[in-house]
């Protein structure tokens, strides 16, 4: 069974980045695969550092949330735009994963793996300018990053009550890439 594994690149309460990978991973549901939600705030990590991680070796946050990227086939990933980039919450922990332990293949947690990126930013562009970069970085460690993606503007006033989106066309466009990746994960994990 496909397998997806879905978080935003911040740990602010009522995040609008959470709310919108909750979104996507509604429609990546609705495809029948499963997805597991979760919230980098669960994942206390320090700032990656050589030293540090050769002292007191990976840290158990780091070491859980590389697990499930490894578990998982593909990645639904919001991100707000911090100064034109991605999170520094999002690339410390891609970062502690990213570590090598023991014997295992270089980047074992990304290599083969396919993702959807989407942001939400109270800017007018929507974060735009960070999914570029965001989009550089997975595809150096090996992760395909499907060419379609949302960012959504205003989002102080984008979000209705409920988490869902004001705007129709773009919940079902937050809720397409769920069920894009989800359908192309499926596709490649069919045997012939």
């Amino acid at each position: 069974m496909v397998k997806i594994l879905a978080f935003s690149g911040s740990a602010r309460k009522d995040s609008y980045n959470q709310k919108l990978v909750e979104i996507a991973a509604g429609g990546a549901r609705r495809t029948g695969v499963e997805v597991t939600l979760i919230n980098l705030a669960d994942f206390e990590m320090p700032i990656f550092n050589e030293d540090l991680e050769k002292k007191e070796g990976m840290p158990a946050a780091a070491r859980d949330f590389k697990s499930l990227l490894i578990a998982h086939d593909g990645f639904l990933i919001a991100s707000p735009e911090y100064n034109s980039a991605f999170s520094p919450l999002l690339k410390n922990a891609i970062d502690w994963a990213s570590r090598r332990e023991g014997d295992e293949l270089p980047l074992l947690a990304y290599r083969g793996k396919l993702a959807a990126i989407m942001s939400a930013s109270p800017g007018a562009l929507g974060g735009l300018r960070g999914l570029v970069f965001l989009r550089l970085l997975l595809s150096n460690i090996g992760v395909t990053v499907q060419s379609g993606q949302q960012a959504i503007g205003n989002a102080a006033k984008a979000f209705n009550d409920d988490g869902s989106l004001v705007d129709s066309v773009q919940q079902d466009a937050v809720i397409e890439l769920g069920v894009n990746l989800a359908r192309t994960l499926a596709k490649l994990k069919s045997p012939e």
